[in-house]
């Protein structure tokens, strides 16, 4: 056949395969809107944006007036997903009844079986209940604090002391990640791993939840028959999760069973530490079941380890780049300090290489540190997104229909960086947007609603752990910037990990040196 007729041919197609992206093209409503394709609709953006995820959704979001439904064709994955404060505060507060986790998402998180991370409805309540109860208790708020503490003196800060006599670069993000799995196994299981000890011990426990993590992300992208037939087969990702839900259900089991003997060897259970406490409760029905401390206990250190770790290091990179934030949460701590460190020369301890450790009390006023806490969470969110679902139809406020079934992703990290909602310095690191001066020149926290900054969540089910959280990131914070200088590796590239938590992909590379001077702790 003529090779002219072939040219003709081929070009025709052409012209209709650009006439038809130029249709697909001017449907949108912002340039930064992903191209929806036929039969595969947003998924070739969502797979070349892997890497960037977040920052792509931020871009999306903000050209979109904040909201933007995504469908990715064939796989049936389908989500509306905003980051508009009214329609955060419709969701969670307003409507709150309307709005549930959702049964598609109990699926997607079935690692943490029925525990309060996945629960609805009255089985929600009661968890939330009996965790309120045990958590708000002077007892283990007092335990919480006291071993906050002592964990950041006896392992934190020797830890750093040794990497800056080394002189070798470190991995921030695991080392927080090591100190706050300690806390949180301490404080919910009654057991210290020694995440922290010389050599840095490979902890099987937490090796699952970071492979956890990283395959439920993965999940929210791939069709609910593709995956659970990879996990039924544990092939790809989901063999990690298959492997990794063994090792954590070991891991419970063990520890539960351990825990029940020393509870009717000793006719109670001593520990202050939660599963101690559950185990110790009458609940007028008998024991608690192993299953409800396994789902319990797994879900309390998931909320505990990956989101406190991670914050504080996203405050460190960020603290990094600001060295003027730093100077200023440094002079806000000179005075407690100064105090502290008289007090140990009046006890005759003249050894200058003492570090200088924070009790919970100093820290409670020291108004600029937590400024610069949630300034570090509004932009870098330990959760970056939240997951609901629509029982009936409802219209937002934002005009849009949801219709019951629908998936909803409320996108956190998007959020602390709109213009309309934080304003045109929506991406500067800037703690003083936090604090606000009375007539008097006494500086306070400024009040901003949970339904603008959501990291803790907002309306009913609002964190639980929010002030326990705080107290393990300031008690860190204060002591590592008080007697040590952190500061990352030139080159080192720190990015977000596609994850359900927003753990960084490379670590956080630093070098550690002793802190000397105006404001050293040595």
């Amino acid at each position: 056949m003529d090779p002219l007729y072939w040219l003709v041919e081929l070009l025709s197609l052409l012209c209709c395969f650009i006439f038809y992206y130029r249709h697909l093209q001017s449907k949108k409503i912002s340039k930064r809107e992903p191209t929806e394709w036929p039969v595969l609709g947003h998924l070739f953006g969502m797979i070349a944006h892997k890497n960037d995820f977040h920052d792509w959704a931020t871009g999306i979001l903000a050209g979109t007036r904040y909201n933007f439904e995504a469908r990715a064709g064939v796989t049936g994955v389908r989500f509306f997903v905003t980051c508009d404060p009214a329609n955060v505060r419709h969701i969670f507060t307003s409507n709150f009844a309307n709005y549930p986790k959702g049964d598609e998402f109990a699926e997607i998180f079935d690692v943490f079986g029925n525990g309060i991370f996945n629960a609805d409805g009255e089985s929600w309540r009661r968890q939330r209940a009996k965790s309120q109860l045990l958590m708000a208790g002077p007892r283990f708020r007092a335990f919480s604090a006291e071993y906050s503490r002592d964990k950041v003196e006896k392992s934190l800060l020797p830890f750093l002391e040794h990497a800056a006599d080394a002189g070798t670069a470190c991995d921030l993000h695991d080392v927080f990640l090591r100190l706050t799995f300690d806390m949180t196994c301490n404080l919910v299981f009654g057991v210290d791993p020694g995440c922290l000890a010389i050599g840095l011990p490979e902890i099987p426990f937490a090796r699952a939840m970071d492979d956890v993590l990283e395959t439920l992300f993965l999940r929210h992208l791939i069709s609910p028959a593709c995956w659970k037939l990879m996990y039924r087969l544990e092939l790809g990702p989901e063999k990690k999760m298959a492997v990794a839900r063994r090792t954590i259900d070991r891991f419970a089991a063990e520890t539960i069973a351990k825990r029940r003997a020393d509870s009717h060897e000793t006719s109670a259970a001593h520990g202050a530490d939660m599963l101690s406490s559950f185990i110790g409760q009458d609940d007028h029905t008998g024991e608690y079941s192993d299953e409800f401390l396994r789902d319990t206990t797994v879900n309390l250190l998931l909320a505990g380890r990956d989101t406190t770790g991670a914050a504080l290091a996203w405050f460190f990179y960020l603290l990094s780049q600001n060295p003027r934030v730093e100077q200023k949460i440094l002079a806000e701590l000179a005075p407690i300090a100064s105090q502290k460190k008289k007090a140990m020369d009046g006890d005759g301890d003249t050894d200058t290489g003492n570090m200088v450790v924070f009790d919970v009390s100093e820290l409670s006023n020291m108004v600029y540190l937590h400024a610069a806490l949630c300034e570090c969470l509004r932009l870098y969110p330990s959760v970056p997104f939240e997951h609901k679902a629509a029982v009936a139809s409802d219209v937002l406020p934002s005009g849009h229909e949801m219709k019951a079934g629908d998936k909803i992703l409320i996108f956190s990290y998007c959020m602390g960086r709109m213009e309309g909602v934080w304003g045109k310095d929506c991406a500067e690191f800037r703690p003083e947007r936090w604090v606000s001066e009375d007539v008097d020149g006494k500086k306070r926290l400024r009040y901003e609603p949970s339904y603008k900054f959501i990291s803790f969540n907002a309306g009913p089910r609002t964190c639980l752990g929010k002030e326990m959280a705080f107290v393990q990131m300031k008690t860190a914070a204060a002591a590592v910037l008080w007697n040590f200088v952190v500061r990352a590796v030139p080159g080192h590239v720190v990015e977000p990990k596609l994850s359900i938590i927003l753990h960084m992909k490379n670590g956080l590379a630093v070098t550690v040196k002793r802190r000397t001077g105006l404001h050293g702790g040595a």
